[in-house]
């Protein structure tokens, strides 16, 4: 019996925000490398996610949602989605068909992409089959589509056929990075995206949408990692939201951080953070370019 050729590529997963892009990611690869809340809008990088078997190494590039740009920070997160057009062999379009609102600029969006595309219709665990199926249907007849997965992201059913799917249509080539790797991103990051999740879980309103996070100073130590970050906010106001009365609710959010960073490190972990203010950074090219979007 002669050997499987080995498979590579890259496969992009788009979609409108909170379809579960980042919950599929994360259950492929058996590891959360992508921060989720029920928010929309959570992911603001392309995440890039490694998967790697035997005779596989498919990287997947996980994108902000697509919406229409209303300010600078926006505009940076849609150019992720470009990139990922130039990227990706293959098009993965994740789609939530309990979603009321229609999908026009998704759609819009891959018409214009001249590659593969997968529809993964998500939240099977909690859709209406039929619902389902004429809200694919519609989607279908708007777009050259290679074929249709009923999945759930959370459950992980039918993500093996996708998966299976997905490889029949890569080349044959080496893989692009060291198979034990999940991720090209460094740690710091990971480590700010994890701090800005709890932002996003613990408060409400514009908060979560105004804050960004940067780690200023990472030193890892035998037993210890010391991590020093600055929380920074988009107007004075909201400085005062964020460490709360007599300091309580930036100690809360630093003792959930530190627990999630601990998890994701697998080490003990000193986390200091301190809340800083950026008058309009989202709204500034500069700024924006400087807190790494």
């Amino acid at each position: 019996m002669e050997d499987k050729p080995h498979k590579s590529g890259y496969v992009a997963i788009i979609g409108k925000p909170n379809a579960g892009k980042s919950t599929l990611m994360n259950y492929i690869l058996g590891a959360k490398i992508s921060i989720t809340t029920h928010k929309a809008q959570t992911t603001r990088h392309q995440i890039v996610g490694i998967f790697s078997d035997e005779d596989t190494q498919i990287v997947f590039l996980d994108t902000p949602g697509v919406i229409s740009p209303r300010y600078e920070l926006q505009k940076a997160m849609m150019k992720t989605v470009e990139r990922a057009r130039s990227d990706a062999d293959v098009i993965l379009f994740i789609h939530d068909p309990m979603d009321k609102h229609p999908t026009d600029d998704v759609i819009e969006l891959i018409k214009s992409i001249n590659k593969p595309v997968f529809l993964v219709v998500n939240k099977m665990d909690a859709a209406n089959d039929e619902k389902a199926r004429k809200s694919a249907e519609q989607i279908q007849e708007k777009l050259k589509i290679r074929s249709t997965h009923y999945i759930s992201a959370t459950a992980g059913t039918g993500v093996q056929e996708l998966m299976e799917d997905i490889r029949g249509c890569l080349l044959p080539g080496p893989p692009f990075y060291p198979k034990e790797d999940l991720s090209e991103h460094p740690v710091r990051f990971f480590v700010s995206e994890l701090i800005r999740e709890q932002i996003f879980l613990q408060f409400h309103q514009e908060i979560p949408y105004s804050c960004t996070v940067e780690v200023v100073s990472y030193d890892a130590d035998v037993d210890i990692d010391r991590i020093h970050a600055d929380i920074i906010v988009n107007q004075k106001s909201q400085k005062g939201m964020l460490i709360g009365k007599g300091g309580t609710a930036i100690k809360e959010l630093g003792i959930e951080a530190r627990k999630s960073v601990e998890e994701f490190i697998g080490k003990q972990v000193y986390l200091e953070l301190h809340v800083k203010v950026r008058e309009k950074w989202r709204e500034k090219e500069g700024w924006v370019r400087n807190l790494g979007y």
